[in-house]
């Protein structure tokens, strides 16, 4: 029999995929896995999301790209924004905090920004949610004035990437 090269890469005994691309050490079944995960939740977007989508497809956020539903990890994001290194997650009522800051640690980690808006601030403030957005990518692309060269503020940025956008627009 005739293995594809992406069947080859299925065979359980293939070892997972390591350092480049977004394989982030996920065996080829599991990225598979998530990735059909992903399109069934951009197929199917809830009313916030498409909402928010309308806003930020086609560079329309002050030119930056986003992505929908992006595999990054063992994780999908709502909407990425891969050249700030910026993820927008839409939360309902559904989303357990102890997990979410665990989940925002390690994408952290890999560098990016996670901004958490509700459901309710995307029905009822979406000026607010926009310019809270737009102000995040502005933030996202400057670089630091004064750069520590052993990376003291590292910790303060990360407790920066912890925002949520409730209560900070009326």
């Amino acid at each position: 029999m005739t293995w594809t090269p992406r069947d080859e890469a299925k065979r359980t005994n293939t070892p997972p995929l390591q350092g480049r691309g977004r394989g982030w050490g996920l065996s080829a079944l599991d990225l598979e896995e998530l990735q059909r995960r992903a399109r069934n939740m951009r197929n199917n977007p809830t009313k916030p999301e498409k909402r928010l989508w309308r806003h930020l497809s086609n560079g329309q956020m002050d030119g930056h790209k986003f992505r929908r539903q992006q595999v990054i990890g063992w994780y999908i994001a709502d909407f990425v924004c891969p050249l700030q290194k910026l993820i927008v997650e839409v939360d309902g009522n559904t989303h357990d905090g102890a997990r979410d800051r665990l989940r925002d640690d390690i994408l952290g980690q890999r560098g990016y920004c996670v901004l958490r808006v509700t459901n309710n601030d995307m029905m009822r403030n979406m000026d607010g949610v926009l310019r809270f957005l737009s102000e995040a990518l502005r933030q996202a692309g400057r670089p630091h004035p004064n750069p520590s060269p052993k990376g003291e503020g590292l910790n303060a940025a990360q407790a920066l990437r912890r925002v949520s956008f409730e209560g900070n627009v009326g």
